[in-house]
This record gives C-alpha cells, structure tokens and sequence, in this order.
C-alpha cells in the first residue's frame, strides 16, 4: 500500500525527458517508503485536517466584513474571532502530531538507506574496492545519502501539503464564486510552464557536481589520512596539494554557481505572478462590487486565499519540482551502488561447508586483475594436503600473494579451478569458506578501539582467559599488561599508537583467537626485529601444527619451518621442494638465496 509521499511523488513530479524515465526508479524509490505506510497515512490525515482548518480564517474573514462590521454586532464578532483562533490553535496542535510522524518516517528511510547502501558495500568483492576510491565511496554513503534527507524528511511532505492545500481551497473557492475563481487561476499555467527544461537543466548539472565532490572526498582521505600526511610532509607537497584541491574546489564552485543561476529568472516570474494575480482579483472582484454583484468580504477572503493558499503553495510546488529533479541525480548513484553486482555468498545450490579441513588444490589456475591482458597468474597447479605448511617465495611481482587471495575466494581465476577439500571454492557458501581460514598481513588493520575489542573481532565471545593466551602465543601480552589500561587501551587510528612490529602481534593474536584450519600468514613477521620474530616464530610453529598454512616470506625462518617450499616466478611455479633440495639444485631458490635470505639470516 502506498499514500501520501510516494503517490503525490510519483503522480504528479515525473520528468517528461524520456531518458529520465529510463534512469529513474520510481517504484523503487516509492518502495523506500512501504514499511511507514501507516504512519503516512496518519500524517496525511493530518495534512488534511490542516488544510480544511486553514481555509475557516477566510470564511470567518468575509463574514466579519460582510455581516458582523456593517450589523455592528459584537457578538457575531466574537464568535467569528473565537473560530479563527480556535482553528488555528487545533491547527498548531495537528502539526505537533504531523512533525513527529512525519521525522519518524523521514529518519526511518535515512536509516533503512544508509543500511542497505552499506550492508550492500560490504558484499563487494575485493576488486570493487581496490578499483574504487575510498573518497568516492564515503562520498556516496555519507553526503549522497544526506543530500536527499531534506527531500526524505521535508520536500515531500511540503508536496502532499500543498497539493492538498491548493486542492481544498480550489474547491471553496469554486464552489463560493466561480466567476473570481477562474480569475484566480489564470496565471496558474505561466507558473509552471517552465519547469521541464528548468529541471533538466539542474538534473545535468547536480549530476556533475556530485562527482566533483567525490574528487574532493578523495583528495581529503588520501590527504589527511596518517599516511598521506606523512608522505605529503617527508616530500614537502603542502603547497601541491593546496593548488591541486583548489583546482578541483574551483571547479566545483563554478558548478554550483550555474546551478544557483539556471532557475533565477524562473523564480523571479513566479514571484511576479503571485504579485500580478492578485491584482487582477483585486481588479476584477472590485467591478463586481462596484457593480453591485459581489460584497468586498468576499472580494478580501479570495484575496488573501490566493495569495496564502494559492499562488504561494503553487510557487513552493515549482520550487519543489526544481529541487526533486536536480535530487534525482543523487538517487541514481546511490542506486548505481546497489546495483553492483555483490558477491554471491550463497550460490544456488552451493555447499556449506560444516569444517573446513584444509586439504587445497590449485588446479591450472589464470588469473588476471580486471581481465587484463598480462596474466599474474599462468597455468598454476599443486597441491597441499590438509596440515601441511607450505612457503611461497620468489621476485617481487611474482604473484605469490595472488595465489594466497586466491583461496578465501578474494577473487575469482579466469581459468581453472581452486578446490577446498575437494570443493570448487565457487560452489561453496562463502562465510563457511572463511570462517576457517585466517589472514595475517604485512599492511595490519585495527580499529580505533580497545586492544580487546581488536582482539575479540575473531572471535566475539571470546573470554578474558582466551585473550591472554592468544596474546602470549604472540608475544605481546607482557607488553599489553605493562600498558595502563591493559587490553582496555585504545589503540588509536588503524592502530598508529603502536610500533609495526606490535601491531602485527596484535594481528597474529587475532588470528589465533579465532583458530582456523587454514592459516594464510602473507609477510606476517617482516615487521618485527630478530628477538621479536624468534619469539613469534615459535608461537607461528605451534599456530600452524595441525593446520594448513601457506606463508609468503620474505625471512628464512618462517622458510626453513615449512614442509614444501613453492617457487614463484612470473605466474609460475618454476620449482617445489625443500630448503637443502632447493639449494642444491642451484635454480632460482638458490639465488635468492644468495643474495636475499643469507643476509636476513646472518
């Protein structure tokens, strides 16, 4: 069922460009408002009530005029005094009513948007995000969203308000005098004459203002973001990066310039009609009495009717209308994000897996990011049986930490297949994919929250008692209890308040908290010192007992440790074997050896 906001909107606000029906949902847009039907219609009724109200202050007006003035009688006077008052105090009361219900319904759709904008974000795949900038996306969830709270929570209230104010008064006066009436609404057209090209002319414009605030909103988070306010100090850019934000600003400025400009002569003949129509009434209801056939109560209450409940309503319709059509554009974005097509969680048909074992086969796997042509991946093929620890080593740029993303189903290979016990990881149900699989990298991640609450985001229930040992299976305990909150310490903005090698202890105690079977460590210790990594490395040998892993090293401990180390070079696996039969057979392995890992291990 559908009242009030979403049927005025949809009845009488349509643009009439072809193409604007195209990109504009509107039953999805009226589909917004279905869970607050109720509530709609109570603030229609309201309206209503408000609207009848308003038109007794006219009536009473004439009727003082015409009968209590010339009869000289105050009693009739008081009573028509009293009514006025009394129907604008029910009035006042009625709007009380109407304001709350209708923030209730406003703040309900802001909620429910912002939800499903973000909620829908967060099934992304992987490669929306590294394609995307982090501005741009904040952009639309936080100030699209909030560009059309004032249309949401106030412009389609004032439109059902409106239409049902000129509606009602219409009707009163038609049924009052015909003659005045018609009078009355004959400029009526010349004020909504223009509103089409007016619209169309701020949709285009709006459209293009918004992407200039996503480019602002990009510029601001790279910008002042920790790490980009250190790279802009250590390459002394403060004056670059001023120019380039006032480019774009520029840019932007000039945008909402034209977009204040195109409507300004519109408006400005709307307000000359609200001037001019009641001239002509005044005009015309002035020979009707002159001659005899009207009384000049009557002449006074159309009077202040068109120019209160009339022409006023009419030029807020068209403002309005302007404002509806320019907020389209805001629409279509957010609805171009919930349109992106998510990743499927839960295929049809797909497998839930009830625990993961760890058994993973990569079988004559491509893959390339965006489908480009330069594969990372060529022909990659092995196997690891469930419990093994397996090492990944090879150049830079080899696709060591491909293959690793691979696994958790990050992204999906042009070519082949990723087998998980078995399983074609594109058949099975993601989270019971990834509730067994843990990740610790290089670049970690924490929340601007309690070392606790970090903690336990592997494991939510976890106990004080389960925290403590995973953090002494890392290492880091001593050091989080000599802190003066303990596991009560804020950790502060992507954890910045603590050295690297700290929050990648912090980040392996995570991962052990939640207890995987497959355990991928990507770089998991570059950060830490020599007497820090011997130490993680002892806990790492216990963590990966039991569970599969597989580790991207760049350190010959965490190499040493694994029971088949895979050489990568250029997408491929160019030699697999163990640390001595690498080194004897003089290949590649051999070489990095030489000229990396001898040196990190001395």
């Amino acid at each position: 069922m559908m009242s009030g906001h979403g049927l005025m909107w949809s009845a009488m606000f349509r643009p009439d460009k072809p193409e604007l029906r195209r990109r504009v949902d509107w039953k999805r847009m009226r589909a917004l408002f279905a869970p607050y039907w109720s509530q709609q219609i109570t603030v229609l009724a309201c309206i209503v009530v408000a609207a009848l109200l308003g038109l007794v202050p006219g009536f009473m007006t004439a009727r003082i005029i015409d009968v209590a003035i010339p009869r000289h009688d105050l009693r009739e006077l008081g009573i028509d005094v009293g009514v006025i008052l009394g129907s604008a105090l029910i009035a006042a009361l009625v709007g009380v009513a109407q304001g709350y219900l209708n923030s209730v319904v406003g703040e309900g759709i802001m909620r429910d948007i912002r939800t499903q904008l973000v909620s829908h974000l967060h099934r992304m795949p992987l490669s929306f995000f590294t394609g995307t900038k982090t501005g741009e996306i904040m952009n639309r969830v936080s100030n699209d969203v909030d560009n059309i709270d004032n249309v949401v929570t106030g412009t389609l209230t004032s439109i059902v308000t409106n239409v049902i104010v000129i509606g009602s008064t219409l009707v009163a006066m038609f049924l009052w005098n015909w003659r005045l009436a018609l009078l009355s609404v004959a400029i009526v057209p010349l004020m909504v004459f223009p509103l089409g090209p007016v619209g169309r002319r701020m949709y285009d414009i709006r459209k293009k203002t918004r992407e200039k605030r996503d480019q602002i909103e990009s510029i601001t988070q790279e910008t002042l973001s920790i790490s980009g306010i250190t790279l802009i100090k250590s390459f002394a850019r403060e004056a670059y990066e001023k120019s380039r934000f006032y480019d774009v600003g520029t840019r932007l400025m000039h945008l909402e310039i034209d977009l204040a400009m195109v409507g300004r002569w519109f408006l400005a003949s709307v307000t000359a009609m609200v001037l001019v129509g009641p001239a002509l009434v005044w005009f015309g209801g002035g020979w009707y009495a002159i001659a005899g056939g009207l009384q000049v109560g009557v002449v006074v209450a159309f009077v202040s009717f068109i120019q209160g409940r009339l022409y006023g309503p009419a030029a807020a319709l068209a403002g309005i209308q302007v404002q509806i059509v320019s907020a389209l554009a805001v629409f279509e974005r957010i609805f171009d994000y919930l349109d992106m097509q998510p990743e499927e969680y839960a295929p049809q048909g797909s497998i839930v897996l009830p625990g993961v074992r760890g058994d993973i086969v990569f079988d004559e796997v491509t893959f390339s990011y965006d489908g480009s042509s330069r594969d990372v991946l060529d022909g990659i093929s092995f196997h690891v049986a469930s419990g093994q620890a397996v090492a990944f080593v090879g150049p830079s740029g080899a696709g060591k930490t491909t293959i690793t993303q691979l696994v958790p189903r990050f992204y999906d290979p042009q070519s082949g297949r990723v087998l998980v016990d078995g399983h074609d990881v594109r058949a099975v149900d993601l989270e019971s994919l990834r509730r067994d699989i843990g990740i610790v990298t290089q670049e970690t991640y924490l929340f601007h929250d309690t070392i606790a609450n970090n903690l336990r985001y592997g494991k939510p229930d976890a106990t004080d008692a389960e925290l403590q040992t995973a953090a002494r299976a890392a290492n880091i305990h001593e050091f989080i209890a000599s802190l003066p909150d303990r596991y009560d310490t804020i950790v502060g903005e992507r954890g910045h308040k603590l050295s690297g090698g700290e929050r990648q202890r912090l980040a392996i105690a995570r991962v052990l908290l939640k207890d995987p079977r497959i355990l991928i460590l990507d770089e998991a210790t570059s950060s830490l010192d020599s007497e820090n990594e011997a130490a993680i490395q002892a806990a790492l040998v216990t963590a990966m007992r039991g569970r599969t892993s597989l580790v991207v090293a760049h350190r010959l401990s965490t190499i040493l440790a694994a029971d088949t180390i895979f050489v990568v070079d250029a997408g491929r696996i160019v030699e697999t074997g163990r640390h001595g039969e690498l080194l004897a057979r003089g290949g590649l392995y051999s070489r990095l050896y030489r000229t990396q890992f001898r040196d990190l291990s001395a």
